[in-house]
């Protein structure tokens, strides 16, 4: 039976509660998610060395496809959209690999992968009931801690004061960078309701203010800035190449499976169900979509917002308008300058200081994947393996210097690609034996080995004897 639309529950998908009632909430998932949003763009930027307007039109752009894709998954477009209480929006997983390819071809080298990345994020949903086996915890959780461990550079090197500026590794740098890390962790550990979820913004306010008074803010971006600005089509040239789009393709179709998780854990922890063969094809299909899609505007790749599906299934508000209220907040945003420059006088040691902690649960995501899989002797094999080649290579990309140039990007460029080829291959090739089987085969070899030296002890006695 269809749920009533006129419904004012915020326990209820459809349902529309007063608007007094809903901002409030609301605001939990937009604290979630904003900072986020606008970090991605700003990284990126900083790694390929862009200008102050392209990053300012990453920003603007970021920030209208995560309302824009939040919305196809709240109330879908035909086939498209999960249909559940989820938001999706620009994040941290693609990093280490937009970070690799953009040194190496530029914005336009991203955004051109990146409409391949979107039809392989397609072509997941359309085969989702045949190949999300192929997919377990293991493989899943395995990339998902190698993404955590090579964000952390970059973390460190915000904190420092940002590769290539003038005052990197200053001590100041450093003292902003901690400040703003220890209110994070007192705010996160010690505060309650709204406040604890709001950690992050209050650790970047606090680095703010102090960069504020250590003369290390420049407000000149935000006087520049113009109040309206729609998104043009085509900002950046879209180039293609074969070693960036097979970088990119895998980390999309890696992240499909995050998205089947996170999909999952929002109609398990919101709705006490699990989530449909229709609803998995709506939010993989629809997240595909609107990758492709953002590509032509300069977006950055969508993908399903870990945080808030942990903010919905703690409170299980799951109205679809709370949620779509956010988004509508990241359009608004999105659509004036002024807002998205304020986002870019953010001093890299704030940035820094309030991100390794996002990058650390990042890790401890991917371990407590891991760990819904059994601890077998195979399993360990899988994980330990590929962290030990995909860290070990990008820890020393000259190993592979003379592999062909596709093949050093492709593997040397992100430790991702080669956590998930490694860990993707062996789920395929090793037998699968469960630690009841393991514990059996040891068993068993104990006793072989244990009838052997009897038999040795025996034979023994007997020579004596004789």
């Amino acid at each position: 039976m269809s749920t009533p639309q006129h419904s004012q529950s915020v326990f209820d998908f459809h349902g529309r509660p007063p608007l007094a009632k809903a901002l409030p909430l609301s605001l939990q998932h937009i604290l979630a998610m904003i900072m986020g949003t606008v970090t991605v763009p700003i990284i990126v930027v900083g790694a390929v060395g862009g200008s102050h307007a392209e990053q300012m039109t990453l920003i603007q752009i970021s920030l209208i496809a995560s309302a824009l894709s939040t919305l196809v998954q709240l109330y879908g477009i035909g086939k498209l959209g999960a249909r559940l209480p989820t938001i999706f929006g620009v994040g941290f997983a693609y990093v280490p690999t937009l970070v690799a390819v953009g040194a190496q071809y530029g914005i336009g080298g991203i955004l051109g992968a990146q409409i391949i990345g979107g039809v392989a994020m397609i072509v997941v949903g359309l085969f989702i009931t045949r190949i999300r086996h192929l997919f377990p915890p293991v493989v899943a959780g395995t990339v998902v801690l190698v993404i955590g461990l090579s964000l952390y550079d970059i973390a460190v090197n915000y904190m420092a004061g940002g590769v290539g500026q003038n005052d990197y590794g200053d001590p100041l740098n450093w003292l902003i960078a901690v400040a703003t890390l220890l209110v994070v962790l007192v705010v996160s550990q010690f505060a309650r309701g709204f406040l604890k979820l709001a950690a992050i913004i209050c650790g970047i306010g606090v680095g703010y203010l102090l960069a504020l008074a250590l003369g290390r803010v420049d407000f000149s971006p935000v006087v520049e800035a113009t109040w309206f600005n729609a998104p043009r089509l085509m900002p950046f040239e879209l180039e293609f190449h074969a070693a960036a789009i097979l970088s990119v393709v895998i980390i999309c179709v890696v992240n499909s499976v995050q998205t089947i998780g996170d999909l999952s854990a929002t109609s398990v922890g919101g709705m006490n169900r699990e989530p449909s063969t229709r609803e998995l094809f709506g939010g993989l299909m629809g997240n595909g979509a609107t990758t492709a899609l953002g590509s032509l505007f300069g977006a950055m790749p969508t993908s399903s917002y870990s945080q808030n599906v942990g903010i919905v299934a703690m409170t299980k508000v799951i109205s679809r308008y709370v949620l779509a209220l956010a988004a509508l907040f990241m359009l608004i945003a999105g659509l004036v300058p002024k807002f998205g420059a304020v986002m870019t006088t953010i001093p890299y040691p704030v940035l820094g200081g309030a991100t390794i902690t996002v990058f650390g649960m990042i890790t401890m995501t991917g371990i407590q994947l891991i760990t819904k899989d059994e601890l077998s002797a195979r399993n360990m094999t899988i994980v330990s393996l590929a962290l030990a080649l995909s860290m070990g290579i990008y820890a020393v990309p000259e190993a592979i210097e003379y592999f062909p140039s596709m093949l050093q990007l492709v593997l040397g460029g992100s430790p991702i690609v080669v956590a998930a080829l490694v860990a993707f291959t062996l789920n395929l090739l090793l037998p699968k034996r469960s630690l009841a089987d393991e514990a059996a085969e040891r068993e068993a070899m104990a006793a072989k080995m244990n009838a052997e030296q009897r038999g040795r002890e025996d034979a023994t006695v007997s020579q004596r004897s004789v």
